[in-house]
């Protein structure tokens, strides 16, 4: 579905992210872990066209988008749930979830995926009038992802889910990232720090150091590598 090869992005004089080359199946959950500013983050964005690809390719279902604008790789089927959320915090629940069907005009299946996220996430449907602002920080994340799914996404890319929750809304997240998964067949690529929770629901993983991948495997022999066990499970 996504390949990327030999892609380098970074700001302004400095590269984020050096000749890196991954690829993810249709149907997929893909994990990409690594330190604080290893760029992983700059993948995502890189993927989308907010960092320009400076070199290498990127294609999604064999079409070549690393020098399309992010609204049209967007139309393409790929969305972002960015890090620290970046909800509308002044615009209702509902308001929210209808900015993330903009692109969409089947008003049948807008309603019946409003319908679907809130039996995802029931706290939102209790709170559909509520500033996106009011929400608790774990609550936001959940609207984030709701927001993001409204816009059908082909590909579902997701940054650090995990910062700032509680662990009990964490491991909520985590299950509903797998449910998404299997329930729609929606292909996810998640970036995470918090590598065990990520590669205990990814099928795959990539780590990130210094801009470069380093390691691919499946998420069990990742979960199993000492040196991943060491520098990333604490073990």
């Amino acid at each position: 579905m996504l390949k990327l090869e030999k892609v380098q992005s970074g700001y302004g004089n400095k590269l984020a992210i050096k000749n890196v080359s991954l690829e993810i199946v249709a149907g997929e959950i893909i994990t990409l872990i690594g330190a604080n500013g290893a760029g992983k983050t700059t993948t995502l964005m890189t993927i989308c066209g907010v960092v320009p690809c400076r070199s290498g390719l990127i294609t999604f279902q064999d079409r070549e988008i690393q020098e399309m604008a992010p609204d049209a790789i967007v139309g393409l089927g790929i969305c972002q749930v960015p890090e620290g959320r970046h909800i509308f915090p002044q615009l209702t629940v509902k308001e929210n979830l209808d900015m993330g069907a903009f692109l969409r005009k089947d008003k049948e299946g807008i309603k019946k995926d409003m319908e679907y996220v809130f039996s995802l996430f029931p706290i939102l449907a209790e709170r559909r009038n509520q500033d996106g602002g009011n929400l608790s920080g774990g609550e936001q994340q959940m609207l984030a992802m709701s927001r993001a799914l409204m816009a059908k996404p082909k590909l579902l890319l997701l940054d650090e889910p995990s910062m700032g929750l509680a662990p009990l809304v964490i491991k909520q997240i985590f299950e509903i990232i797998k449910q998404i998964n299997e329930e729609n067949n929606t292909t996810i690529f998640l970036v995470e720090q918090n590598a065990n929770q990520a590669l205990h629901i990814a099928d795959r993983g990539y780590v990130m150091e210094n801009g470069e991948i380093t390691l691919a495997g499946n998420a069990q022999e990742l979960l199993d590598n000492q040196d991943i066990q060491k520098a990333y499970l604490g073990i």
